[in-house]
């Protein structure tokens, strides 16, 4: 690294910094399905139907992420990191914004979902260049073998998004009688992400370019050479991602959901159980990212993708215990799995791919995997509970971290890959 590059610490910050900005923003939204959408956006006196059409506007940003994550990653292999990363934070931030001024069905009819939609779509969008681009560059200026924890940084993101997530829903729920709260209360995170996406924008635009893409071969369609050339890392650092997904989403969105619809929390009761075990989450990244570095990606994703299958047989007995302790119990394990499985990802999936396609590629698995795992986990969970019960929902817990095991099973080790 020369004199003029950016520390380590400022490059560790930048690309943490973005990814929970951003993830702050896509919380919010899953956050606010969970309670209001539904009945400020969709006309119907049965509130398991409004649930349902609110947890489908929820999925339309995971269709939009692979989108995102080509179109970003077309320009991020090409032009560079840097100028890409601003550019889909910009994008992510402005359609928070909008949602927050969305009027509802009451105001404008059909209207409201239809523009709620596409909003959601540009969301997922501007997420799907975000973590491409934050895990590059972080693992592309990262020190000779200490990539699993610089890769950890990106993926810090998500926890502290979550808690500011939570934590403001968790004031205004406790400020706001329920009237006001969804009459207007609800929109407040929605409109100050603008802020937080200033402070994003300004630490972006004073990086520098990696010294990995300065000496890159670039490419001049990097999805086609993506798919026609590596399509089996591709796929398996999809299904790798499944499980991260489905466990957090199944943890907070739907069991959010489920716990103040069916248990009869409060959501502020509720809401408080999840910060609780996000903080589980949070400590558990920087655990694995170490443990990757020392021992490898495939031994770390291994073991705790076994245990997170396993823990689909506690779901039901946990979540309908009706215990406040031992609920905040098994969704602090929860969330402690996504830690683990999850912080690897920031170092392996960039491992998986060259220089050339590396933006593209490890962006495509990572929103890929959302797809398989997160964009309708809610909904499928809500399906799987009227149907069948709780056990059917730990059921899809475990068959998701079935399908990360078996690709944790089929990769080669990418520790001590040369990323240059």
């Amino acid at each position: 690294m020369t004199s003029s590059s950016p520390s380590i610490a400022r490059i560790a910050f930048a690309s943490f910094i973005g990814t929970a900005i951003e993830y702050y923003d896509f919380y919010i939204y899953g956050l606010a399905v969970a309670m209001v959408i539904g009945p400020v956006f969709f006309p119907s006196s049965d509130p398991a139907v409004q649930a349902l059409n609110a947890f489908l506007t929820f999925g339309v940003a995971f269709v939009a992420r692979p989108i995102g994550s080509l179109l970003f990653g077309h320009y991020g292999d090409k032009i560079g990191r840097k100028s890409t990363l601003v550019a889909s934070l910009f994008a992510m931030g402005t359609s928070t914004f909008m949602i927050g001024l969305l009027p509802g069905y009451q105001q404008i009819g059909w209207t409201a979902p239809l523009l709620l939609c596409l909003l959601r779509f540009a969301q997922g969008i501007g997420l799907g260049g975000e973590w491409g681009g934050a895990a590059l560059l972080a693992t592309e200026y990262a020190p000779a073998g200490r990539r699993g924890w610089y890769g950890m940084f990106p993926q810090l993101g998500p926890s502290i998004g979550f808690l500011l997530a939570v934590g403001s829903f968790l004031l205004l729920t406790g400020y706001f009688d329920d009237a006001s709260f969804r009459a207007w209360g609800w929109r407040i995170p929605f409109l100050a992400s603008s802020l937080l996406v200033i402070v994003g924008l300004y630490v972006r635009m004073k990086l520098a370019e990696t010294p990995v893409f300065t000496k890159a071969i670039h490419v001049k369609l990097p999805a086609l050479q993506l798919f026609f050339h590596h399509a089996k890392p591709l796929l398996l650092g999809a299904m790798l991602m499944v499980v991260c997904y489905a466990l957090f989403y199944i943890s907070t969105v739907f069991s959010l959901s489920y716990g103040t619809s069916r248990l009869g929390f409060s959501r502020m009761q509720f809401l408080a159980m999840l910060c609780i075990a996000v903080l589980f989450m949070a400590a558990a990244t920087p655990l694995s990212a170490m443990a990757s570095d020392r021992y490898g990606r495939r031994p770390v994703l291994i073991a705790a993708g076994s245990a997170a299958l396993l823990s689909g047989f506690l779901f039901s007995p946990m979540l309908s215990s009706g215990s406040t302790i031992a609920i905040t119990g098994f969704l602090s394990l929860e969330l402690f799995l996504m830690g683990a499985t999850f912080a690897p990802m920031g170092a392996l999936l960039p491992e998986l791919f060259p220089s050339a396609v590396r933006y593209t590629g490890a962006g495509a698995a990572y929103n890929l995997g959302g797809i398989m795992g997160a964009s309708l986990a809610p909904y499928i969970a809500q399906q799987l509970v009227q149907k069948g019960g709780l056990p059917w929902v730990g059921g899809y817990i475990s068959a998701a971290a079935a399908i990360s095991l078996t690709a944790a099973f089929l990769i080669r080790e990418t520790r001590d890959r040369d990323l240059a």
